[in-house]
């Protein structure tokens, strides 16, 4: 699984109430939740994202309330993949279980810019900086992990539904 896009960054410990403020809680529409998604580290965050964009964050990404919310809203913004220097243990399993691509590279998370293009490469390990033409080690999934994301979810890969 390849992702290539230009990244949107943001820092250290976004918990999931920046990712999808607690009022919006009351649906469970993705396309709802999208058009929050962000808004309170940056409001314009919904109107700058391209479909396959990437977001890369530094420290402990996802932090705080444990909500499937925040995984949907950003894929269902068109988000294709989260990069961040560490995950919260629950967003974490969110993510992968709503497919949710994401991944942990400490040296990606301190070198990209707000910006830059980007590929990342689940399968290999490898995160290429196509603007300042650098390579980063990532870590790689278990293949029952990468099976969950490549059928966009927990629930459709239990089903077994392909994609």
């Amino acid at each position: 699984m390849i992702y290539t896009g230009i990244v949107h960054r943001f820092g250290d410990n976004v918990n999931t109430d920046d990712i999808i403020p607690a009022r919006y809680l009351h649906t469970t529409d993705p396309k709802e939740l999208a058009r929050h998604c962000m808004e309170h580290i940056d409001p314009t965050f919904v109107k700058k994202v391209k479909h396959g964009d990437i977001m890369v964050a530094g420290k402990n990404f996802g932090c705080g309330s444990s909500r499937e919310h925040a995984p949907i809203a950003i894929k269902a913004l068109g988000i294709s993949c989260v990069v961040a220097e560490s995950f919260a243990r629950i967003f974490f399993r969110n993510a992968i279980n709503m497919g949710l691509a994401i991944v942990t590279s400490a040296e990606a998370a301190a070198k990209i810019k707000m910006g830059n293009k980007i590929k990342v490469n689940l399968k290999k390990g490898e995160i290429k900086n196509l603007s300042r033409k650098e390579k980063y080690p990532s870590d790689v999934y278990p293949p029952f992990i990468e099976k969950i994301i490549r059928r966009d979810g927990l629930m459709n890969s239990i089903a077994g539904r392909k994609k």
